[in-house]
């Protein structure tokens, strides 16, 4: 029986880092990939493939897209793609470091190592602007509903759709914000998380209520705080069981639907975009047939 990677229904872990591949031209792929499924037990590690990937492989998996770039007045929303896509989940920063090479080790020499990103639990859940992040999550079999794809056959039932984004963090901005306009942004207040009624059609919470689309766009969040020497933000990670919730969200929040952008764009900003297909595990191996390994 098929199961999704665990990781993805776990809470975010205290130390988090993603790696980002993409292909070397001309090498074999099927056995540094068979390498890393020894190394992906979908908990500690949790993998994603990229459309180049798949397609690379000569093989096709149904929903899974190159991430869509949007523009409004003033922001960007960019689609940067990648082959392959590793969450490397755990306590300790130092771990995760040696988990690195190991899957650099076991890829060579038919990946190179694009984009590191390392991120962080901060507090009980809490966006570096002190918001709480993914209120309203779906739990249990809703949270199975949203996120896993079921009814499509073995190699693909347990499977998720990953939409990943390195949100970066203009801190002055947000700062010269008084306390009511950063939760009118938000659309909750910061002291108690309690949703404000009267916020603007602009807020963050009113743009992407999961509730509110037609169908209704639900979502599990996992999103994580990440920081480097000068710069921070939030890695933002949302599995389904196809990108059509995440997309719809994302569209409503460019204003593509009534012109009202979100409120985020004032103080924060996507500066990577994209999509991957997370495969499924069974006999707790993952589950590659799909992709003919």
């Amino acid at each position: 029986m098929s199961e999704v990677q665990k990781g993805i229904l776990a809470p975010p872990p205290a130390q988090a880092r993603y790696l980002f591949f993409g292909i070397v031209p001309g090498v074999d792929l099927a056995e540094p990939l068979q390498a890393l499924r020894e190394l992906a037990d979908g908990d500690k590690l949790v993998l994603g493939f990229g459309l180049s990937l798949v397609q690379a492989l000569d093989c096709e998996i149904d929903g899974l897209l190159t991430a869509p770039q949007y523009a409004g007045a003033g922001f960007d929303v960019p689609s940067t793609p990648a082959a392959l896509w590793c969450w490397l989940r755990g306590e300790d920063r130092g771990e995760l470091l040696h988990q690195t090479h190991a899957v650099e080790q076991a890829l060579a020499p038919a990946f190179r190592l694009d984009q590191v990103i390392d991120a962080f639990r901060h507090g009980p859940g809490l966006d570096l602007t002190g918001y709480e992040d993914g209120t309203e999550n779906p739990k249990g079999a809703a949270a199975l509903e949203a996120a896993v794809v079921s009814g499509q056959g073995r190699g693909l039932d347990g499977a998720s759709f990953a939409a990943v984004q390195q949100w970066l963090h203009d801190f002055r901005a947000f700062d010269a914000m008084s306390a009511s306009e950063q939760d009118n942004s938000i659309g909750r207040r910061k002291r108690d998380n309690e949703e404000l009624e009267d916020a603007p059609e602009s807020a963050h919470v009113k743009r992407t209520a999961q509730e509110s689309f037609a169908p209704e766009a639900f979502v599990l969040r996992r999103s994580m705080p990440w920081a480097d020497a000068a710069r921070a933000g939030l890695v933002f990670v949302a599995f389904g069981k196809s990108f059509d919730a995440f997309d719809a969200q994302l569209r409503r929040m460019v204003g593509a639907e009534d012109g009202i952008a979100d409120a985020l764009f004032k103080f924060t900003r996507p500066i990577t975009g994209a999509y991957f297909w997370c495969p499924p595990q069974r006999g707790g191996r993952l589950d590659l047939s799909a992709l003919g390994l």
